[in-house]
C-alpha cells in the first residue's frame, strides 16, 4: 500500500500541516495509470520497512532483498515516464552504527563518532544498496537509467524548541549507572529511561527542517531523467555556529517531513510514502479506528 500527495490547485493540504499544495490519497498495487502523464516528477520516501522488516537480524542479504523487491514496485512509475527522487529513513541501520561506534570506543579505544556523523555513514550503505538494486531491477527489464546517491544535509534552527525538550530515542539501552557516567563526560546529552523497563537511552531533538542543501541541484539531475537518492534519515541534520558557518549538531529530523517539504521545494507532481500499514487511520490502533482513502483540507484539519 502506498499514500501520494498530488498537487491540485483547489486544495492546500500536507501530511504534516507544515507545506502547500499537496492533498492526500491512497493508491493501491501502484495502479498509477490515471494518473500517468509524461515526465512526470515524483518523490518516493521510503519506509522502515523497505529496508528491515520486523523480526529480522538486519544482515546485508535481508536489507538487499527488501529493497529489490521494493524498487520492483517502482517500476510502473519508471515505465510510466516518471522521473523519480527517493528518500529513505534509516532509524534500525543508524542505531546499529551507534552500537558499533561504541563498541568500538569501549573496546578498542576509537573514537565515537557523533549523530551527524553516523547518519552521514548510514545514507552512504543505504543510497548504494538502493542505487545496486534499483539497478538489478532496471537490468531485469533491459531499461537504461542513471541512479545516484546524494549525501544530503538539511538545515536547522538551533533555536528549535524540539532542542529544549528532546524525545527521539536513539541507539543503544544503558543501565542507570552506565547512563549516569556517560552523563559525567557529556553533561548537556539527555537520557530518558524506557516505559518497559530495558535501561535507559539517549534522547535528541526532532527539529523542523527549514532549508535543503543542494535543492536545485537535485530537482535538475531528476527532471534530466537521473532516479535521485538523497534526504536520507531525514538529512543530516546541520545548522549555522556563526554566519556562513555550518557544524553538524545531535538530532533526528523526520524523513517523511523532510522529504514532504523537498517535493514542496522541487515542484514535484507526486509525493508518495511507502508503508506496511494499508491506509491512513483515525485513532489507528485504538477504539473507534476508522480508515481514510480520500480526504479534503476541511477533513484534514
Amino acid at each position: 500500500m502506498f499514500y501520494a500527495f498530488i498537487p491540485l490547485k483547489k486544495y492546500i493540504y500536507s501530511s504534516f500541516s507544515e507545506y502547500d499544495n499537496f492533498v492526500y490519497f491512497c493508491a493501491t498495487n501502484f495502479e498509477l495509470k490515471y494518473f500517468s502523464m509524461m515526465q512526470k516528477l515524483a518523490v518516493v520516501a521510503f519506509g522502515g520497512n523497505a529496508l528491515l522488516r520486523a523480526g529480522e537480524r538486519g544482515s546485508i542479504d535481508e536489507q538487499e532483498m527488501n529493497v529489490y523487491r521494493t524498487c520492483e514496485g517502482l517500476l510502473e512509475l519508471v515505465k510510466n515516464n516518471y522521473n523519480l527522487v527517493i528518500g529513505h529513513g534509516n532509524g534500525p541501520q543508524v542505531g546499529n552504527i551507534l552500537l558499533q561506534v561504541n563498541a568500538g570506543e569501549k573496546l578498542f579505544g576509537i573514537p565515537e563518532m557523533p549523530l551527524d556523523i553516523c547518519g552521514a555513514y548510514s545514507q552512504g550503505f543505504i543510497g548504494y544498496i538502493i542505487e545496486q538494486q534499483f539497478q538489478n531491477v532496471l537490468k531485469k527489464q533491459a531499461i537504461e537509467r542513471n541512479i545516484v546517491s546524494l549525501i544530503t544535509q538539511v538545515i536547522v534552527d538551533k533555536n528549535d524548541p524540539a532542542f529544549q525538550h528532546p524525545t527521539k530515542p536513539i541507539g543503544p539501552y544503558y543501565s542507570k549507572e552506565e547512563m549516569e557516567d556517560l552523563k559525567i563526560k557529556n553533561p548537556k546529552d539527555v537520557y530518558a529511561e524506557d516505559p518497559k523497563g530495558k535501561g535507559w537511552r539517549k534522547v535528541v531533538a526532532s527539529p523542523k527542517p527549514l532549508f535543503i542543501n543542494n535543492t536545485p541541484v537535485i530537482e535538475k539531475l531528476a527532471r534530466e531523467g537521473n532516479i535521485v537518492v538523497t534526504v536520507g534519515g531525514g538529512g543530516i541534520p546541520a545548522f549555522y555556529i556563526e554566519p556562513e558557518k555550518l557544524q553538524g549538531i545531535d538530532a533526528v529530523i523526520d524523513k517523511d517531513l523532510a522529504s514532504s517539504k523537498l517535493a514542496v521545494d522541487i515542484k514535484a507532481d507526486e509525493f508518495y510514502i511507502l508503508t506496511d500499514v494499508p491506509k491512513v487511520y483515525i485513532n489507528f490502533r485504538k477504539p473507534g479506528e476508522k480508515a481514510l482513502d480520500v480526504i479534503t483540507v476541511a477533513q484534514a484539519k
